[in-house]
């Protein structure tokens, strides 16, 4: 939503907005465009009568905002519908789409478009470091999409990304989640394949070679060529943390990528994110090149500082197999330093419990784990805790940083996993580790 605000705010519009909190980098961005925020839900906040009212979808019906919209007659549209209409309609859509990885793919992407001249449009659910903001309206005829199957509104139980009619479309991954909307992983399915049905016969749909849920989707009909993550494309890791690797074509290597990530979950992004590229024309050694220049998303395995050789990693966590490859990718990166996990089951399919037997393995192979239990969650996190080792559970943030504070060493590694602000803890640690 707050990449909507900018483009319509890119557009030439007034633009104002509504949340029950906010926090950075998204505020920050908003604030820097101009763009007033409104703390809570109020019908004051209409006063000004505003033209279009741009519902996003944690709203619902007994929303006083919402309710003062319909009784005021006022013109309301889904953020999905209004990007369609108003941005999309004009452009070659590439989306992308799947369980986890969208961000980054999509910042891959965008940027690699970038570096190319193309200068594309973009609207990514975070904030590339190469660009500074999470969406802008571009200079040219491509527009990359982070195309999320969460639903369009409450007055719109489709995904959103039934909306964006790709003519380029990434499936990263099919698995479980948004349990809050979705009943099992069929009902999801439905959904992608809902989407396949929008690509034109002369598009082109990438996606991850053996993915089982990815497959049983594209049986239930397909009128796109495909090409596939881990067969047309390849890559070959030239040292353990996946910082350099070779790019392969149809079984020829085509170009190589050194660059400051890590992990195999990251390569797969990369070749995603090179594929749609050159689908779009960018000759492939050139997407290589662009991505030894990419600089990663803020809040996706991002450090935060460093104090006394103690190493803060903000990631923005929220699904087990998300979990299990960022601490496998810090793990291959410095294999003989500790890695202490801190975790904020925020996101709704966490919080009802969905994922907690695959929480336990995703998080096993961290040397300690520190885990949160927020005050309105419908399960303890007792048990899992108690099946970690070296595992402990905490109901104040103040007394993980004590915690950390104490039991930390030079050389060890903090990864603080929320999609949330999580009570700023980042800055508050590093402040109290410095002192």
């Amino acid at each position: 939503m707050a990449g909507i605000a900018a483009l319509a705010k890119q557009l030439g519009h007034t633009v104002t907005g509504s949340d029950a909190a906010t926090y950075p980098p998204m505020s920050t961005q908003l604030e820097e465009l101009g763009v007033e925020l409104f703390s809570g839900y109020s019908a004051d906040n209409l006063k000004q009568r505003p033209d279009y009212v741009v519902i996003g979808n944690a709203l619902s019906r007994g929303n006083p905002e919402v309710e003062a919209v319909f009784n005021l007659g006022l013109p309301y549209i889904s953020g999905a519908q209004w990007l369609a209409e108003n941005v999309l309609a004009k452009h070659w859509v590439l989306a992308v789409s799947g369980t986890h990885g969208k961000t980054s793919t999509s910042s891959m992407l965008a940027w690699i478009l970038e570096d190319a001249n193309l200068s594309p449009g973009f609207l990514i659910g975070g904030v590339p470091e190469n660009f500074g903001v999470s969406a802008r309206l571009g200079e040219s005829l491509f527009f990359v999409v982070e195309a999320d199957e969460y639903d369009t509104a409450f007055f719109d139980k489709r995904s959103k990304f039934v909306h964006y009619h790709p003519r380029t479309l990434l499936i990263n991954n099919l698995e479980f989640d948004h349990a809050d909307i979705f009943p099992n992983l069929a009902a999801i399915q439905r959904q992608f394949h809902h989407l396949i049905r929008t690509v034109p016969g002369n598009g082109l749909i990438v996606y991850k070679f053996g993915d089982a849920a990815i497959n049983e989707v594209l049986k239930q009909g397909c009128w796109t060529p495909g090409e596939t993550i881990g067969r047309d494309w390849t890559a070959k890791t030239l040292c353990d943390d996946y910082s350099h690797f070779e790019v392969s074509y149809n079984n020829k290597v085509v170009g190589e990528v050194k660059w400051d990530l890590i992990g195999q979950y990251n390569v797969e992004n990369a070749l995603g994110a090179i594929a749609c590229a050159h689908h779009a024309g960018v000759s492939i050694n050139y997407a290589c090149e662009a991505l030894g220049k990419f600089r990663s998303v803020k809040r996706r395995l991002e450090l935060r500082g460093v104090v006394k050789g103690i190493y803060i990693y903000d990631d923005f966590a929220h699904h087990p197999t998300a979990i299990a490859g960022t601490i496998k990718a810090l793990r291959q990166q410095k294999p003989n330093q500790r890695i202490i996990a801190v975790l904020e089951p925020r996101s709704n399919t966490m919080r009802m419990g969905i994922h907690k037997e695959a929480l336990l393995s995703a998080l096993k192979d961290a040397d300690m784990v520190l885990l949160y239990q927020p005050p309105d969650i419908s399960w303890s996190l007792f048990q899992l805790s108690s099946s970690l080792n070296q595992s402990k559970l905490f109901n104040d943030v103040e007394d993980i940083i004590k915690h950390l504070v104490a039991n930390t060493a030079s050389g060890d590694q903090i990864l603080i996993m929320s999609n949330g602000g999580f009570e700023n803890i980042h800055k508050r640690l590093l402040t109290a580790l410095a002192a």
